[in-house]
């Protein structure tokens, strides 16, 4: 398949596309692999497992959990749509010519159910990049504007929290709660 793998959908790859599933292998491009993974995933639901190479840090990153000093956007967005975890690590010394970082291989399932629809993924997400835009501020102060103070208290989270402690369920619930409050 010569696409970019940036602007792919169903229609370029119908082999893929009307398959129940699939899984994708691949030693992604270091500099690429977090927006291919979560653009593949969005458009092809069928894509139910896969198991990459990427640069040790993004495989970190990935995978890491709230807490995590390298928990962040990635991590959370691709928790909406399933679970991964570290597979291995592949040093630098196993390459010609060796390269300046280590690798890491990230094994990923999606979930059974989803968490959302396509409209509320578009919201938990914009939620999600508020939230880490200034990863120090507290959820009151990066979600001032998208956020009423009922929210906070309908879903249970607590405003002076940060973004980086939020699980990807906690995202959603108080997008849920937010959106509860506009009816």
């Amino acid at each position: 398949i010569l696409k970019d793998a940036l602007t792919v959908n169903a229609d370029d790859v119908p082999q893929i596309a009307q398959a129940k599933q699939f899984t994708l292998i691949a030693n992604l491009p270091y500099n690429v692999a977090t927006p291919i993974i979560l653009t593949l995933l969005e458009k092809f639901s069928n894509l139910q497992n896969f198991l990459v190479m990427v640069q040790k840090e993004v495989a970190d990153r990935l995978c890491a959990q709230p807490g995590n000093k390298v928990y962040g956007t990635p991590s959370v967005k691709l928790a909406w749509y399933g679970k991964a975890q570290r597979a291995g690590l592949i040093g630098r010394n196993v390459f010609w010519p060796s390269p300046n970082v280590d690798s890491a291989l990230v094994s990923f399932t999606r979930n059974c159910t989803g968490k959302g629809d396509n409209n509320e993924r578009e919201g938990v997400f914009a939620f999600i990049d508020a939230a880490f835009q200034q990863r120090r501020k507290t959820l009151h102060a990066a979600l001032k504007n998208q956020v009423p103070e009922e929210a906070y208290k309908n879903s249970g989270i607590d405003p002076t929290r940060r973004g980086e402690t939020l699980t990807c369920d906690e995202f959603i619930a108080l997008y849920r709660a937010c959106k509860d409050c506009k009816l």
